[in-house]
């Protein structure tokens, strides 16, 4: 039996007639009767009998009729407890991300949503390789997932939205004799020692791009993930990485250029599952996501737009590239 029949059932009961049944509910008769031969089959007992040309109610079915009051009551209340819930502005989300967009979204969002009936952030680091950021969705809200911009899209599974396109530039030791180039190829940091990600990250595809537009193999010293630590050892002279311009804090031992020939760039996306978005606390944070990448974007635009940020260190005298965060 199914909610619709127990209703069919209860309107009878009351109206005393399968026509008039049907009216009040905007079906045919035969519609009507079609339901009530379903519910009948899966009860033993007779639930209706014939009174002259009528169908009433037998002793069973108005006892049946009487509990699908307390059904429709119930599933009402478990109707209306899921709409609160859904419009319940100050919910728990939960948010991951990778360690950069942590650092670049996290402050933000606890700043902007720190009021009375703002939604309870739950904030997690997750640093895991592009193919498993999907999954995550299962035990987040929202995932903050990064992908080169001409990468595999996402699976149809979930949701995503672009929060930015963050170009990534080449990072230099503030002393670097490359550093006086306002941009630089891939011929020119090929010989470099290198620090990249490991494999399976989505920074690794454009270090393979560098390696087959140079024609060599990149000298692959050293294999870090966190770019704040990428940042110490590229300063200490430990090779030159790729690093993004937006979200990796400044190093005043670091300079970023820009890398010509190459299409290099990556997205940041949040992802997750369609019906997470039914949820008004939900919709709050990811506004507020949105917000807090505009707030990134708009920082890049406040000097020249195609300028990567660069440490405090100038490793050259005369013209160099302005500075859009002085």
């Amino acid at each position: 039996m199914d909610e619709r029949q127990l209703r069919i059932l209860r309107e009878l009961g009351d109206l005393g007639s399968v026509t008039a049944v049907a009216e009040a509910l905007h079906v045919t008769p035969s519609a009507i009767s079609q339901q009530l031969r379903l519910l009948q089959r899966s009860l033993p007992v007779p639930l209706t009998e014939r009174a002259g040309r009528r169908l009433v109610l037998t002793d069973a079915g108005q006892a049946l009729a009487a509990a699908a009051v307390h059904v429709e009551s119930a599933l009402a209340q478990a109707r209306h407890a899921v709409t609160d819930f859904a419009e319940q502005a100050d919910g728990d989300v939960s948010v991951a991300a990778f360690h950069s967009a942590a650092s670049s979204f996290f402050p933000p969002l606890l700043r902007s949503l720190a009021g009375p009936g703002s939604p309870r952030l739950a904030l997690a680091d997750e640093d895991v390789a592009q193919d498993d950021f999907p999954a995550l969705t299962r035990r987040y809200d929202l995932v903050l997932a990064h992908r080169l911009d001409h990468g595999p899209p996402w699976p149809r599974t979930v949701t995503s939205t672009t929060l930015l396109r963050e170009p990534l530039d080449v990072a230099l030791p503030a002393g670097h004799a490359l550093a006086c180039r306002p941009a630089l190829t891939p011929h020119e940091v090929a010989d470099q020692p290198w620090i990249t990600v490991h494999d399976g990250f989505p920074l690794m595809q454009t270090i393979k791009a560098i390696a087959v537009v140079a024609n060599r193999r990149l000298d692959i010293v050293h294999r870090i993930n966190e770019f704040a630590v990428v940042a110490e050892v590229v300063a200490a002279g430990g090779g030159l990485a790729l690093m993004p311009r937006w979200t990796a804090r400044p190093h005043p031992g670091v300079v970023l250029r820009p890398l010509s020939a190459i299409h290099a760039r990556r997205d940041i996306d949040v992802l997750h599952r369609p019906e997470r978005a039914a949820r008004k606390a939900v919709r709050t944070v990811l506004a507020a996501l949105h917000a807090a990448a505009a707030h990134v974007r708009s920082q890049d635009r406040a000097g020249t737009p195609a300028t990567p940020r660069t440490g405090a260190s100038r490793p050259c005298t005369g013209r160099e590239t302005p500075d859009p965060q002085g």
